[in-house]
């Protein structure tokens, strides 16, 4: 059968051959003789087969013969120009133009010979005394054709320029006098020469003078828009950025220098006087004070107040003067004379306009990958910012998200970018987002956020600059509403340098009456630096028992505080403050504590070392520290479930996620992926409590020269007064464990402590075996002694290192 059949094919190719044969030799005589009717009967079927053939030879023939003539020679010759020169076409064209622009220059001033004259006298014909400016144009563009890397956009620079020149020198030529040729060569060559006549006369005589003036302008305007490769849009935002820069900059000059010497001798002065004032006006009935005219606001704010004496005067001017935008006018008013840093020791470098060309290249390359994958969606916004730039698409009806989200590896791939983040949708509109990584970043500085109107219009002294967000803006957060923050990260991922822009911050807008910190640097590099500081309650600790001392006296430090705020009848710090500042709080009783702010850098050490006591502490002081003023701030490395509990997670809701390796740990940190797209060197993810969705944010940048220049400043105002607070927690855990023990015999904790000093040995298992005790009992006596000083804390399966030495014995 399969010879059969291959018999019959091979004999099917020979028949269809031999009538092709037939055909291609019989084809071309036969149209004459079909003019016999004869001959119609027995060619029928030949003259069918050679229907179809034949006219397909002639189109292929007669097509290429037909469209050559209407190329135009200009065509032809960029082609073969194109072809044989391949991407040195606009450099050429730009080298040409830089030598007619030199040599019209040179002979401008009688130095390029017959040639050149002869040159300069067709260009004043052309354009009339746009001669003088036209070599600049020739050279100015040749350069630019020399210097770029673009060589498929020279056609779209030559014709940008050549319509700028177009409408320029009509409007010359329109603006004075619009001269004819009729009345002569040498009239329209002082003007705009011949192309001016050209272009606005016939102009002129059919819109008018108005009307030819709108339209030259429009004209002027397509061939910028046209050279530059940019919108309207783009112009006018660029313009708004670069005045909205320029007026930043004199802004935070004038405040610079409004905060200088002179107006503190001033403010001096004025607080003399006004003293001096108020004792000498005290006995007659109220008549307002008259200090110097130069303090309008204070007259304006004093007789609001209506003090009766002196005390009370003083108190009211406070918080009249917070009212101000400017937190360092709060510095003056307080009684140790501390002033707060000037924003001039902070860097605020301009920042670098963002290329809308490299924008709009991203674009139309993401629209054409969405289109390849047949995705029916439309760009309908960008949003530019410092790291990444978010292009804002909008599906056509019936295109479902998924199909948008699963194209993130598609869309790297075609923008040449490491990865993209989708976000699908965009919250409140109905629209993707996609954010694509910027090929030149922005450098964002602490100085640039705290000099900007939101830093101004917030005077709280826990307000903190963040950096900026997805659009540019300054973003700034304040640590009482968060009301405590954890940041997580791998390692270089920028969580060190957004701890030091934290309290950097915190040294730029409060004083230490206002906030006190406590540090903890297991790694004891990190925070050194800050010693000395008059903000810090104790040095920088570096040990992890005395972090855990920190941490327990602020447990008892929170107790204290609660005790103070049901005395005085209020509910939070705030409350608490303003009673106080107004005199309703006796001050033998009640104390103004500040804000207080413990930063941890590295919990992973901590957790090593005593987990489930740091553990407590932490999770005892995020339950309910918020209403007395107590915060934490607590940086790891380490986004594991060992480390950042559940626990911990539950009562710390604010979050800086900064770039992890996997979608596990962003789930660690924020409960959601999208952590392990972002690129590193401070981009960041921030969710807080009030709201939960991740914001991306570019942490702001604070160097170790700027950081000591403020830790200098604030040690020149004031000296470190630390507080030693190892003693209180010993005594708190000598009372407590004191209450806790009557239920547990004295004796048997007694014969427990002799055995762990004598052996040196701090073992549970010990005690089970001498004592004849249980594994919980013995535990529990264990912890005992952990609170009288007696034994270490748990060290896992260690034994517990024994504090006291043999010769010593415990007391009952």
């Amino acid at each position: 059968m399969a010879k059969t059949t291959s018999t019959r094919a091979g004999t099917g190719r020979k028949r269809v051959s031999k009538v092709h044969e037939n055909q291609r030799l019989k084809g071309r005589p036969a149209p004459p003789k079909k003019g016999k009717p004869g001959a119609k009967k027995p060619s029928t079927s030949s003259a069918r087969t050679a229907a179809k053939p034949t006219p397909a030879p002639k189109k292929a023939k007669s097509g290429p013969t037909k469209a050559q003539p209407r190329r135009s020679i200009f065509g032809i010759l960029k082609q073969r120009l194109g072809s044989g020169l391949g991407k040195q076409v606009h450099h050429l064209i730009g080298l040409g133009m830089v030598l007619l622009g030199v040599i019209a220059g040179l002979a401008l001033v009688n130095a390029a010979g017959p040639i050149g004259q002869g040159l300069v006298d067709g260009i004043r014909w052309l354009v009339g005394w746009w001669v003088f400016i036209l070599p600049a144009i020739l050279f100015g563009v040749g350069l630019t054709l020399l210097l770029g890397e673009e060589s498929y956009a020279y056609s779209r620079t030559l014709f940008g320029v050549g319509a700028q020149l177009f409408g320029l020198v009509g409007l010359f030529h329109l603006m004075t006098g619009n001269p004819a040729f009729a009345d002569g060569a040498d009239r329209f060559q002082e003007s705009g020469g011949s192309l001016g006549a050209l272009v606005a006369y016939p102009m002129e005589r059919m819109l008018g003078f108005w009307g030819a003036v709108v339209m030259l302008v429009v004209i002027v305007s397509g061939g910028a828009i046209v050279t530059v490769r940019a919108s309207i849009r783009e112009v006018l935002v660029a313009s708004g950025r670069m005045v909205a820069n320029a007026l930043g900059k004199i802004r935070a000059a004038l405040r610079s220098s409004g905060n200088g010497f002179a107006r503190l001798l001033s403010r001096r002065k004025e607080r003399q006087k006004m003293r001096s004032e108020t004792a000498v006006v005290s006995v007659p009935r109220r008549p307002p004070p008259t200090p110097s005219p130069q303090d309008s606001t204070y007259l304006t704010e004093q007789p609001a107040a209506s003090p009766e004496d002196n005390p009370p005067a003083e108190k009211k001017v406070k918080p009249t003067q917070k009212k101000k935008k400017k937190p360092a006018s709060s510095s003056s008013s307080n009684g140790d004379g501390y002033q707060l840093p000037p924003l001039s020791l902070l860097d605020n470098p301009q920042s670098s306009p963002r290329s809308g060309r490299m924008i709009q290249e991203t674009a139309r390359q993401l629209e054409a990958t969405l289109r390849d994958h047949e995705v029916n969606a439309r760009l309908t916004n960008v949003v530019s910012g410092p790291t990444v730039t978010r292009y804002e698409i909008e599906l056509a009806a019936g295109v479902k998200v998924a199909r948008v989200t699963g194209l993130s590896g598609d869309i790297a791939y075609a923008l040449a970018t490491p990865d993209v983040r989708l976000l699908a949708p965009i919250p409140g509109r109905s629209a993707i987002g996609v954010e694509v990584p910027n090929k030149s970043r922005s450098l964002v500085t602490l100085g640039q956020v705290l000099a900007s109107e939101q830093s101004d219009n917030d005077v709280h002294p826990l307000t903190i600059g963040l950096g900026e967000d997805i659009s540019g803006r300054p973003a700034m957060i304040n640590l009482a509403e968060l009301p405590h923050l954890l940041i997580a990260g791998a390692t270089g991922a920028g969580k060190s340098s957004c701890i030091n822009s934290i309290v950097t911050s915190i040294l730029m807008r409060a004083t230490p009456k206002d906030v006190r910190l406590i540090m903890v640097d297991p790694k004891r590099v990190e925070l050194g630096q800050y010693n000395g500081v008059p903000h810090l309650f104790t040095r920088v600790i570096t040990k992890p028992k005395k972090a855990l001392e920190a941490l327990q006296w602020a447990v008892g430090e929170m107790d204290r505080r609660y005790e103070l705020l049901a005395e005085s009848g209020v509910r939070d710090i705030t409350g608490y403050h303003e009673k106080y500042d107004v005199g309703l709080l006796e001050p033998a009783r009640f104390d103004r504590f500040p804000y207080l702010v413990i930063v941890i850098d590295e919990l992973n050490d901590l957790m090593m070392v005593a987990g489930r006591d740091v553990e407590s502490a932490i999770v005892r002081i995020a339950q309910m520290a918020r209403a007395v003023g107590i915060h934490l701030v607590i940086a790891t490395q380490r986004p594991s479930v060992n480390v950042i509990t559940g626990v911990i997670k539950a009562n710390i809701p604010s979050r800086f996620a900064f770039s992890v390796a996997s979608q596990a740990d962003s789930r660690v940190i924020i409960d959601s992926v999208g952590a392990e797209k972002l690129i590193g060197m401070g981009d960041m993810l921030v969710i807080t409590a009030r709201e939960p969705r991740p914001q991306r944010v570019q942490g702001a940048w604070v160097s170790e020269g700027e950081v000591a220049a403020v830790v200098r400043w604030v040690k020149e105002q004031k000296s470190a007064d630390y507080k030693k607070f190892t003693e209180e927690v010993r005594q708190a855990q000598i009372q407590m464990v004191s209450e806790e023990d009557e239920g547990e015999d004295p004796d048997l904790i007694r014969r427990a402590g002799e055995l762990v000093i004598r052996s040196q040995l701090g073992s549970t298992s010990m005690l089970q075996r001498k004592l004849r005790i249980g594994f919980a009992r013995a535990g529990r006596i264990m912890d005992i002694l952990e609170n009288k000083g007696i034994v270490g804390p748990s060290e896992g399966s260690k034994a517990r290192e024994v504090l006291v030495g043999a010769d010593e014995r415990v007391d009952a």
